[in-house]
């Protein structure tokens, strides 16, 4: 089968297609015949090197989205052939990522895909809408308290905005004036610069980092990083934390439902064939995209 894959760490130009083993499923796992796969950001930093090789492997693979069809199943996966699902494919260092035309993933980590929506689009909701309820967990805000949310354009903010507000929290999207009828669309208040605001909670998505968005904070209340280990100290009194985020099939068909219902809104930029891969990367290189780029094998 074809894969996205990186053997030296660079630029887009270090991902390349190559031809592997269909991987088999073990007890408790399935293969999913892959339909779509959203590229996020953690992929650009992969390519890059930031998180090292895939362990006693000759590459590394990409990807953490997917989307498509059960072709296989181990003892106990809890699935069977021609579900149509989703899955988080976690690990930012792994011999074989979702960008292939199979991927082997623990049942644990699957859900149903949602059906209001198509398998392009459907890629779009693992990592990210996992990411914005996780962090928005760590936070915990009660209804009737005050959210801001960093990079409230993308694609984690995005979810975080829609997530928080079904919730009953008032949010307010941090983001550039251009992406204001984005923003209040999502339906949160929109600001491109918060000035002496201080919220009950921040979600900083933007990863403007700690000393930036505490401002933003009010005293008592709670931050979070989207990055592991990247929270500040706690002051005056804040919780603060960061999320590392963690595969969760249960709570994944739970979002899929909210998909079903309209409250979340999986968005889409772009898509291109996997074998673009390369051309992909470039274009999430470049920055500004709203929505996620899709990979289609």
């Amino acid at each position: 089968m074809r894969a996205a894959v990186v053997t030296e760490f660079g630029g887009p130009e270090a991902v390349t297609i190559a031809d592997v083993e269909v991987p088999e499923p073990g007890a408790g796992q399935v293969r999913i015949k892959v339909a779509a796969a959203a590229l996020n950001p953690v992929d650009g930093g992969t390519r890059a090197g930031v998180f090292g090789a895939a362990p006693g492997g000759a590459y590394t693979g990409l990807g953490w989205d997917a989307a498509g069809t059960v072709d296989a199943v181990g003892a106990g996966a809890g699935f069977a052939a021609g579900d149509a699902v989703v899955a988080l494919v976690h690990g930012v260092a792994k011999p074989l990522g979702s960008h292939a035309e199979y991927v082997v993933v623990d049942g644990a980590a699957v859900a149903r895909a949602p059906e209001a929506v198509d398998a392009v689009h459907a890629a779009a909701l693992p990592l990210n809408a996992l990411a914005a309820d996780q962090a928005l967990g760590l936070l915990d805000p009660a209804p009737g308290t005050s959210l801001l949310v960093t990079g409230a354009a993308g694609a984690l903010g995005g979810y975080a905005i829609q997530l928080a507000g079904d919730r009953g929290v008032t949010v307010t999207g941090l983001a550039r004036e251009s992406d204001e009828e984005l923003i209040r669309s999502l339906g949160a208040e929109f600001t491109t610069d918060p000035g002496r605001a201080a919220y009950d909670a921040v979600l900083d998505a933007a990863v403007l980092g700690g000393e930036q968005a505490l401002r933003w904070t009010r005293d008592g209340g709670a931050f979070a990083a989207v990055i592991p280990n990247t929270a500040p100290p706690p002051a005056r009194g804040i919780r603060t934390a960061a999320l590392d985020v963690r595969a969760d099939g249960a709570r994944l068909a739970q979002l899929a439902r909210l998909v079903d219902d309209g409250v979340l809104t999986p968005r889409v930029a772009e898509t291109y064939a996997l074998a673009d891969a390369p051309k992909a990367h470039a274009r999430l290189a470049e920055g500004g995209i709203r929505g996620r780029l899709v990979l289609v094998p």
